[in-house]
């Protein structure tokens, strides 16, 4: 995000029409669509994404909104968040084989790094979207945390430059309130 509406609007034109942006956002919603679909008896999927834009960066984005099968109607939305997590963009896919392997080669436990964040009242209704940043704060200090999905395609200073804009917003949220 940039303040100037008409660089805002070509890099969302530019998002919107990247092969490989379109891919990576495509697995997941892929993957939560099929999830989602063995629970619901009607579900809205857009074929196409829009652009969430958020404090620096944008992100292609598609709300899903489904109706609970009647034998699901008692089924919080907590259990379903926790039935889509983690989702490709943060566990990577097969999603199984993918958590063992980053499991065995990363230095750090996932679970602080992204999740469902949202909300459920006491009759199980809620909205959930993911969260991919987050910040462990304890004292005066704080470990943040950020990633990008890497798919063929993806170039390292590329991915590395949007890893570096995911946080500074997180940076900006713990240095300036």
């Amino acid at each position: 995000h940039s303040g100037d509406p008409d660089t805002d609007r070509r890099l969302a034109e530019q998002l919107l029409s990247s092969t490989k942006e379109n891919h990576e956002h495509q697995v997941v919603v892929d993957a939560g669509s099929e999830q989602l679909a063995k629970l619901c008896g009607h579900l809205e999927v857009p074929e196409s994404p829009s652009v969430m834009t958020l404090r620096n960066v944008s992100h292609l984005g598609t709300e899903m909104r489904g109706a609970l099968r009647p034998e699901f109607m008692h089924t919080s939305a907590l259990d379903i968040a926790m039935q889509l997590h983690p989702t490709p963009a943060v566990g990577g896919t097969p999603t199984d084989r993918a958590v063992e392997v980053i499991s065995q080669l990363e230095p750090f436990d996932r679970d602080e790094y992204a999740g469902p964040v949202g909300w459920v009242d006491a009759k199980g209704n809620g909205e959930w979207v993911l969260g991919l940043r987050s910040a462990h704060v304890h004292g005066n200090q704080a470990l943040l945390h950020a990633g990008v999905g890497i798919v063929r395609g993806s170039v390292p200073d590329t991915e590395l430059a949007e890893t570096q804009l995911k946080l500074q917003a997180l940076l900006a949220a713990i240095v300036r309130p």
